[in-house]
Parts: structure tokens; C-alpha cells; sequence
């Protein structure tokens, strides 16, 4: 996905890309609206009721649209046969990889709802013993598929460029790792691979409620985010669009990182250390929390104030993000931006839940192989 694409296809287009894009608008709009007939479809594209005959017959010899028989209606003449995207037809299979004990997988439907799931424990692994995991999760799931695979999506922590190379994930030990090659290769699928803060803000816009301005906080053993900017995914020049993880939080030092600087945003927030520094003092719980919460808001307020944010969507551990840390991470935000522009910020946690970075990888083949979202 290039990283200015607009996520979805809304109109028709020049003749010199009329084809693949017009395709791609009427896979969007069956997907987005449901079975229609042909002459709705060319009604709600604007296209000529012969272009989307011809598109229809292609998309069904493809298997990728069905007809699903007749629509009742009380009017003179051959009922309409209506087609819609073949919804059971096929399964995405995603892959979290962003847990810090766990790499997670499912098969899911094009409509992002999970059928089956590994979970394959990590147990330290990194490098290639690490690779190896994502292989044998991938594997396990494919022979579990009943029906066709469209696709494989991956969310990977670290800086992720286009073409699914890892260029560095400290916490895994991969550092230019053509992670979505290799996988293309064991596998025999189309792979796609992206950073999975970027792949949760791909899920927050396809399944979730996230305004066409937002960016969604993933916190788990790093932290990241994935920013959405009129509705279109930013990777930045460097492909580390987001990387707040990594960004030294106040002037006070702190903790070392595995990046090798200390005090990053990291050091306060990623669960491994939130959960050791409550086991160490469980009575000062709330103030841990807190004070993570108010790091977190000194390293967003910039952004928001620059990007003109309407809202920031965390996704982690609801029973550590809710409460005291989303609390302190709000009001710090409001208190470093201008209240006549962000003082009606909202700040949420993500309804997706565990399976966000999973059904945004099913929303990346979605948008990959049919261009829809």
C-alpha cells in the first residue's frame, strides 16, 4: 500500500486506470452497501449499466462476486438478480506479532470476524527461532482453512517499510529482515507485512469507529501508533511514521531501553514494565498508572497539536489503559494544546479489542487484494 493510497475507492476514473480502479469500485461498493443488482450498481457508481456488466461477469468467472438470487418486487418485468462479494467463500488469514509473550493468528471472514485462532507461545525467541514461529502459527492455520486463503497479513512491531521489510524491531532482534519475502516463499500466498500500529488504525477504520482524523495508541511489549489524516494511512519519508515509542519523554532521564537511550516513552508505558513495577508496589498501583499516563500525554500533545487530531484510540490491556492512565493521559493532552481547537478531544480505548492488530490485517488483504476496505 503506498503511503499516501486513499483506503478506499470512491469514484470513477480516468481512462488511462479505468479498469482496475472501476473494479475496485464496485468490489467496494457490494462490500460496503451488500447485494445489489447490476443496475444498482451502475446507478451507485456512475458507471454505464455495459461496464459493470462486463466487471460483474468478470468478478463471478473470478469467484470473488455471487449471485444470490432474485429481489421480490411488485413491478412489471424480470425480477433483478442481485450479486454481493462472496462473504464465506474465502478466509484472510492474520498474524499478531506484537504481544511480548505470544505471537497470535487467526482465519478470518471478509468481514473481519475470527473462525479460527493459534496462539504459540514465545518463550524468548528471536532471529530466526522467532521467524520460525510465524511460519509454523502461518502453517497450523492454513491446514486448518476450509476454504480458499486470499491472503496473509502480518502486523510486525517495528519500523516496517513497503515492501514488508522489517528494518528494525529491537524487542524480536530483526533488523533487515525481508519478513514478507520469507513468508511468501514458506508459504506459497500472497503475504502483506506492515507495522502493527498502522495495521490496528487499518482495523480501527474498517471494523471500528475511528473518525477520519485519528490516531490509534498501540501499547504492548513497545509502543507505537498509526496515524489516519483525512482517512489516509501515514508512513512518514522513512517508513516510522508513528514510532513514539522510541521518542525520550521530559528531561528527567529514566529507565534504559533496548534502544540504547533512556527515559523513552517505552520505558513508562510497555506492559512488561507497567506489570513489573505493580507487582513490585501493588498499593501504589494507581500512581504508576497515572504517571504513565501523563508521559503518554506529553509525548501525543505535539501531534495532536500539530496534525489537528479529533481523537486518540488506545489499544492494549483495557485493566491497565482504562482508569487512572487514560485519565492522566487526557488531561495532560488538554493541558498542553489550545482548548479552542483541542478541548473537545476525545480519548478512548479501542472496542476491538486483543484481535484489533488481527482484523487490521484482514482489513490490509482486504485492501491489498481487492482494493476495499
Amino acid at each position: 500500500m503506498p503511503p499516501r493510497a486513499s483506503l478506499r475507492t470512491t469514484a470513477k476514473s480516468l481512462p488511462e486506470h479505468a479498469r482496475g480502479n472501476n473494479r475496485s469500485l464496485v468490489l467496494q461498493t457490494l462490500y460496503s452497501d451488500g447485494a445489489m443488482s447490476r443496475a444498482d450498481l451502475a446507478r451507485a457508481t456512475g458507471l454505464t449499466r455495459v461496464t459493470i456488466s462486463d466487471l460483474v461477469a468478470e468478478l463471478l468467472g473470478e469467484a470473488l462476486v455471487v449471485e444470490q438470487g432474485t429481489r421480490d418486487e411488485a413491478r412489471p418485468g424480470k425480477p433483478a438478480t442481485l450479486v454481493d462479494i462472496d462473504r464465506t467463500g474465502f478466509r484472510i488469514l492474520g498474524i499478531d506479532l506484537s504481544a511480548h509473550d505470544a505471537f497470535r493468528g487467526a482465519l478470518l471472514d471478509l468481514d473481519g470476524g475470527v473462525h479460527d485462532r493459534v496462539i504459540a507461545a514465545l518463550d524468548g525467541a528471536t532471529g530466526e527461532a522467532a521467524v520460525a514461529k510465524v511460519v509454523a502459527v502461518a502453517r497450523e492455520l492454513i491446514a486448518r482453512a476450509t476454504v480458499p486463503i486470499l491472503g496473509v497479513g502480518i502486523g510486525s512491531p517495528g519500523v516496517v517499510d513497503l515492501a514488508g521489510i522489517v528494518l528494525t524491531a529491537p524487542n524480536l532482534g530483526w533488523h533487515d529482515l525481508p519478513l514478507q519475502d520469507v513468508l511468501v516463499a514458506e508459504l506459497g500466498l500472497p503475504v502483506l507485512v506492515a507495522n502493527d500500529a498502522n495495521v490496528a488504525a487499518l482495523a480501527e477504520h474498517s471494523f471500528g469507529d475511528a473518525l477520519s482524523d485519528t490516531m490509534v495508541v498501540k501499547i504492548g511489549n513497545g509502543v507505537g501508533a498509526g496515524l489516519l489524516v483525512g482517512g489516509t494511512l501515514l508512513s512518514g519519508a522513512r517508513f516510522s511514521a508513528g514510532e513514539i515509542g522510541h521518542v525520550v519523554v521530559g528531561t528527567d532521564g529514566g529507565e534504559p531501553c533496548a534502544c540504547g537511550k533512556h527515559g523513552c516513552l517505552e520505558t513508562w508505558l510497555a506492559i512488561p514494565r507497567l506489570e513489573a513495577r505493580i507487582a513490585a508496589a501493588p498499593a501504589e498501583r494507581d500512581d504508576i498508572l497515572a504517571r504513565a499516563g501523563e508521559r503518554l500525554g506529553i509525548a501525543l500533545a505535539p501531534v495532536v497539536g500539530a496534525l489537528d487530531l479529533a481523537e486518540v484510540v488506545l489499544s492494549g490491556p483495557a485493566h491497565l489503559l482504562d482508569g487512572p492512565l487514560a485519565r492522566a493521559a487526557l488531561d495532560t493532552l488538554r493541558s498542553r494544546t489550545m482548548a479552542e481547537f483541542h478541548g473537545d478531544l476525545s480519548l478512548r480505548g479501542s472496542a476491538l479489542g486483543e484481535d484489533i492488530v488481527m482484523r487490521g490485517a484482514a482489513a490490509m488483504v482486504l485492501s491489498g487484494r481487492l482494493g476495499v476496505s
